[in-house]
């Protein structure tokens, strides 16, 4: 009887981006971070990234997509697909976090969570990707958990207004 394939566990941290194949689940912690996965449900892979900024701001010049802004995340997915011969339209794709910190609304042009989802939808659009699930906004962190052999997506949010001192 041949043993069952153990699942590769990968956590990203902020900035960090995976995609890959088979037994892997993707894992990450988010705040005003965003994750987006995308998903080959004929292929069977996929990846995620976690950004913290929608772009670095300033000239990148020679240096390479680095994952902690959502442009060149974008990049990082786009050179995947390319090494794959896919195409944006094959994927699905799912959108998470980007929530507020505080206990109170942010001040306007001040909320990072808002501004990392205003960049994903636009770039998802740009680029020719379809939204099929998001958990966005709102307060407080989520957890979540990308299964790429199936495409499933765990998710728990927890609000920290909701939370008492005592626990």
């Amino acid at each position: 009887m041949e043993a069952a394939a153990s699942v590769r566990e990968v956590y990203l941290k902020p900035g960090d981006f995976c995609f890959g194949e088979g037994k892997l689940r993707i894992s990450t912690v988010l705040g005003s971070c965003v994750s987006i996965t995308l998903w080959h449900p004929m292929l069977g892979h996929g990846g995620m990234c976690h950004y913290m900024l929608p772009s670095r701001n300033q000239p990148r010049d020679n240096l390479a997509p680095d994952g902690k802004y959502g442009d060149e995340a974008m990049e990082l997915f786009m050179l995947e697909l390319n090494k794959r011969h896919t195409v944006p339209a094959l994927y699905q794709v799912n959108l998470y976090g980007g929530g507020n910190m505080f206990n109170e609304p942010s001040p306007k042009g001040m909320d990072i969570g808002q501004q990392n989802i205003e960049m994903a939808h636009r770039l998802l659009q740009e680029f020719g990707f379809t939204l099929n699930h998001d958990h966005i906004g709102s307060f407080g962190r989520r957890k979540i958990a990308f299964d790429v052999w199936s495409g499933e997506v765990s998710l728990i949010h927890i609000d920290h207004r909701k939370q008492t001192a005592n626990g």
